[in-house]
C-alpha cells in the first residue's frame, strides 16, 4: 500500500511549512522564472496555478490579474494569500485536490504546474483534470523531475523510490507516459535543475 495519498500529502507538507520556502524558492528560483516566461501568457489570460503551494511563483506572475490559485494543503494556502497581500496580486486561492478540480471545462487559458506531477498521487487523473479544464490552443507548463524518455528506472532506483515519493516525491515518473493519456501536446521538453532530472515541459491543448 503506498503512502503517497491526499491525507499524507496534506499532513507532510504542512510538517514541512516552516522550512518550505528556504528549500524550493533558493534552489528552483529561476526555473520558476523561466517556465513563467516560456508560457507565454498573455495580460489578460486566466491562468490557473496547480499545487500552488506557498504562492513562490507569484512574483513573476505581476502584471496577470486573472489568478487562480489551488493546494491541497490549507497552511500551503494561508501563506500563498499572505505573500499575495504583500505583493499586491489579485488571485483567487482555493484547498483543492489537483485530481477532482471544482472548475468548469474550458475555465482557463493557461496552467502552471510547478513541482506536482511527481507529487500528486496519481498523476494521470491530475493531468486529464488539467486538460479538462483548459480552453483549446490553451498552454501548460510543467516543472519537475522525470525520467529520462524511454528509460525504465532500475532495481535500486524503483526501491529508493519507495523512501523517495513517501517523504518527497517520486522519482520514476514519465511525463511522456503522463501526458500520452490526453491529446495534450508536448511542444517543449528542455533540462532544468540537477542535470535534466528536472525538466521544463511545455504543453498545448490542439483544438477539437
Amino acid at each position: 500500500m503506498s503512502l503517497n495519498t491526499n491525507s499524507w500529502n496534506r499532513l507532510r507538507y504542512t510538517l514541512y511549512l516552516p522550512i518550505y520556502d528556504l528549500i524550493a524558492d533558493k534552489i528552483f528560483r529561476k526555473y520558476r522564472k523561466r517556465s513563467v516566461e516560456l508560457l507565454n501568457a498573455k495580460p489578460d489570460d486566466t491562468i490557473l496555478i496547480l499545487g500552488a503551494g506557498t504562492g513562490l511563483d507569484l512574483p513573476y506572475l505581476q502584471g496577470y490579474p486573472n489568478l487562480t490559485a489551488i493546494d491541497i494543503t490549507p497552511g500551503m494556502i494561508s501563506k500563498l494569500k499572505q505573500r499575495a497581500e504583500k505583493l499586491g496580486i489579485p488571485v483567487q486561492a482555493h484547498v483543492m485536490n489537483g485530481q477532482q478540480l471544482d472548475f468548469a471545462a474550458y475555465s482557463f487559458d493557461a496552467v502552471i504546474a510547478h513541482l506536482i506531477l511527481a507529487v500528486i498521487p496519481d498523476p494521470i487523473a491530475c493531468i486529464k483534470e488539467v486538460e479538462r479544464v483548459l480552453k483549446p490552443e490553451g498552454t501548460v507548463m510543467v516543472f519537475d523531475k522525470f525520467l529520462p524518455e524511454g528509460q525504465q528506472p532500475s532495481i535500486l532506483r524503483r526501491f529508493f523510490n519507495i523512501i523517495a515519493s513517501a517523504l518527497f516525491s517520486d522519482i520514476n515518473r514519465s511525463i511522456e507516459t503522463i501526458v500520452g493519456h490526453t491529446s495534450l501536446s508536448i511542444e517543449l521538453n528542455e533540462p532544468a535543475a540537477f542535470n535534466g532530472t528536472f525538466r521544463l515541459v511545455r504543453l498545448r491543448k490542439l483544438k477539437p
